[in-house]
């Protein structure tokens, strides 16, 4: 009934296994690809046809992670798995960024990839083998596609690098600083295609020397996709790329002109209308037939290529008038709002980033629901990029991929600088609002998200900067890297090569190609310029701040921490939590208590975080025996007094520790309620508390003299 083939290999320290030929056996490839316990299905479908009139290849990845595949039903009121949760849509980008180059040019037929986790050990993270399953399917498909690739995981501990490293090494980075390093990197067999990375002030020999090992090591599996298709491909689709040089030729005779007119404009605005109207000129210019051509847009697209990387590679100014080294003018503001914890205004050319900070206690971290457990996240940042910042006009509405993956990238170098939670106990929020956009406003947001903290009285490590690299790639010994890319060299360049970090080295790295790989040479020429930009970067950053603060804004919370044995816990929260609503109304200070013991105590106001300070340390201290405390007279027997002096613990006062003189009766010195000075004298043999007030002096709570004592009680 199936007609099944399955493949292994040892890879790392697991078996990969891929197989098909039994499970969704209506899908163009179907793959499910195992790593251990953790199981990935990739499922390939193409149109046959392409729809009439599209200008644009019609790529769609989706990556779903199933609660079924750890043994979870998902949280909520519905049960059911909702929309992409931001791990979800960061792999399957993780996974378009790589093929999306492979496929034959001039194909637009529309291609649906879907990956489901249908197995999860907790040790081997899905996405890489979500990846290895989606080339496999596509491999076998029949699809124009010129792969496969493969991708792999690498860390980078005690001066190793490490292949795959297990979901819990790689879990919060920040709090395991033996790890340095999560990285992913795809490539084919002779280049590498993509890669992602979260570091931890890396070099730039490291970051290039993790790449290549990563390179070397996807290897094996390459070899694995290779052999599965051997005995299970379908029969290539027959498709061959357009052959649309007449209509070129026709739209170059027509517009080169006015085109190579239009890139000389320095201005983007004007630029972008020039363009436009020597477009409208070529169009004006072709007959129906030709206006009709689906190569249309790739003939005009060629033509603005061809003028700004032809005048790149022979060594030409930018269209901007740089050269391919020199960073556009930065301005750096700090402090621009005025109710704000924190913000900053990162100017570089015509790209701006607006970034506020926001700090807030425990009670505003992330609660995260993922498969290999649920965790919380006390650093968010949120990327917006609106129709504006770019001068146009379009719909506004939830965030879309894009947005997730540029506030991610962001995110990844910026963390890595942050100071420890024991250290600075508040949930930090970025929020980067781009109101200019002509190239990387992601290491805009990075720039102004680093100001913004350090304006807000984040104590950094230090500050961190980063630069868009790009790449026009004619041929092995005819290219040229860029730093500090424009929008339109972004759109008609080979790669888009982001790089964060400090002065001491790398702490965030994405890359991506539009052609089919790099070399290291290439790599290594970028990495070598992103540096000398960065520290450009972090020079004219300084101009407005180099360090945190040493004030918070008079709008922010203060928050202290304190610990307390965990088996205080329970007393300080009290039955049905009535202790710890009490101590935050009496205070109106923000109580946070963490299962460990660590207490967070917020507000405004100092007096009011001092005062439930207070009330915390009274119900969890012991007291010290031979210390004079103040308190309360809460009850008079024959016998003696009992005083509240410590917290809500009584103690008593003997009739005989009253006073120097004998007393008939505690009700000769003494009345519910009164105020009174006293000194624990020690515990008795049922651990009861004795007190004492004859060797207090009652006006200044200090210890009299055995002589002086008779005048001290008021005799």
């Amino acid at each position: 009934m199936f007609d099944e083939v399955k493949k292994s290999i040892q890879w790392g320290q697991e078996t990969l296994t891929l197989e098909t030929g039994k499970v969704a056996r209506q899908a163009d490839g179907s793959v499910i690809a195992t790593l251990g316990e953790t199981s990935v299905m990739a499922n390939v479908t193409f149109a046959k046809e392409p729809k009439p009139g599209q200008d644009f290849f019609p790529l769609t990845v989706h990556y779903q992670e199933k609660y079924y595949a750890a043994g979870k039903i998902p949280g909520g009121f519905f049960k059911r798995e909702a929309r992409p949760t931001e791990k979800e849509t960061l792999t399957a980008r993780l996974i378009d960024r790589p093929i999306r180059p492979l496929f034959a040019p001039g194909f637009k037929h529309e291609v649906l990839v879907m990956c489901t986790v249908l197995s999860h050990d907790l040790v081997n993270d899905p996405d890489i083998v979500a990846m290895i399953a989606a080339s496999a399917a596509l491999t076998i498909s029949g699809v124009p596609f010129m792969g496969p690739i493969a991708g792999a995981r690498v860390g980078f501990a005690n001066g190793e690098y490490v292949l795959n490293p297990e979901v819990a090494d790689m879990d919060r980075l920040r709090n395991n600083p033996e790890q340095r390093l999560d990285l992913v990197v795809a490539g084919t067999r002779d280049a590498v295609m993509m890669v992602e990375s979260e570091a931890y002030e890396l070099s730039e020999e490291e970051m290039l020397g993790a790449v290549k090992f990563g390179h070397e090591q996807m290897q094996p599996v390459i070899d694995l996709i290779v052999e599965l298709a051997e005995s299970a491909a379908k029969e290539p689709f027959a498709f061959s790329s357009p052959d649309y040089s007449a209509l070129y030729e026709r739209v170059r005779a027509l517009g080169e002109t006015d085109m190579r007119a239009a890139y000389a404009l320095r201005d983007k605005a004007e630029r972008r209308d020039a363009i436009e109207a020597a477009q409208a000129k070529i169009k004006a210019g072709l007959s129906e037939d030709e206006l009709a051509d689906a190569n249309l847009g790739s003939a005009l697209k060629k033509l603005e290529s061809g003028i700004l990387r032809g005048d790149i590679i022979r060594g030409g100014a930018r269209i901007d008038g740089r050269d391919n080294r020199t960073v556009r003018a930065i301005q750096s503001e700090v402090g621009v709002l005025p109710r704000t914890h924190g913000s900053a205004l990162f100017t570089r050319g015509e790209t701006q980033a607006l970034v506020v900070t926001t700090l807030g206690t425990g009670d505003d971290e992330q609660i995260i629901d993922a498969l290999h457990g649920n965790f919380r996240e006390n650093f968010l940042l949120h990327y917006n990029f609106p129709p504006y910042s770019v001068g146009e006009v379009g719909r506004v509405g939830s965030p879309g991929r894009r947005e997730i993956g540029h506030g991610k990238l962001a995110w990844r170098a910026l963390q890595a600088v942050l100071p420890s939670t024991t250290d600075f106990p508040y949930t930090i929020r970025l929020v980067s609002e781009i109101t200019e956009s002509n190239g990387s406003s992601s290491m805009a947001s990075v720039c102004g998200g680093s100001l913004s903290m350090m304006d807000a009285g984040v104590p950094l490590k230090a500050p961190v900067a980063g630069v868009a690299m790009g790449l026009v790639l004619e041929d092995a010994d005819n290219w040229a890297v860029l730093t500090d890319i424009l929008g339109d060299e972004d759109h008609l360049g080979d790669m888009d090569f982001k790089v964060a970090g400090t002065e001491n080295g790398i702490t965030s790295l994405q890359m991506d190609i539009k052609v089919q790989g790099i070399t290291p040479a290439i790599m290594e020429q970028a990495l070598a310029q992103a540096k000398d930009g960065r520290m450009h970067i972090l020079a004219e950053m300084g101009k407005a701040l180099t360090e945190g603060r040493n004030e918070f804004s008079a709008h922010a919370p203060r928050i202290e921490t304190m610990t307390i044995p965990t088996d205080k816990i329970r007393e300080v929260i009290g039955s049905g939590g009535k202790v710890i609503r009490e101590i935050v109304e009496v205070s109106g200070a923000k109580v946070d208590i963490s299962d460990d013991g660590t207490i967070k105590i917020a507000s405004a106001n100092a007096d009011s975080i001092k005062k439930a300070y207070e009330l915390i340390h009274s119900i969890v201290a012991e007291p010290e025996e031979g210390k004079v405390y103040t308190g309360k007279v809460v009850k008079l027997v024959d016998f003696g007094a009992f005083v509240n002096f410590f917290g809500k613990r009584d103690g008593l006062v003997h009739v005989s520790q009253i006073a120097t003189r004998r007393l008939t009766h505690p009700n000769e010195l003494l009345k519910e309620g009164q105020e009174v000075k006293v000194k624990l004298l020690g515990f008795d043999d049922r651990g009861k508390v004795r007190l004492g007030m004859k060797m207090v002096d009652q006006e200044t709570g200090e210890e009299v003299a055995p002589e002086k004592r008779d005048e001290s009680q008021g005799e």
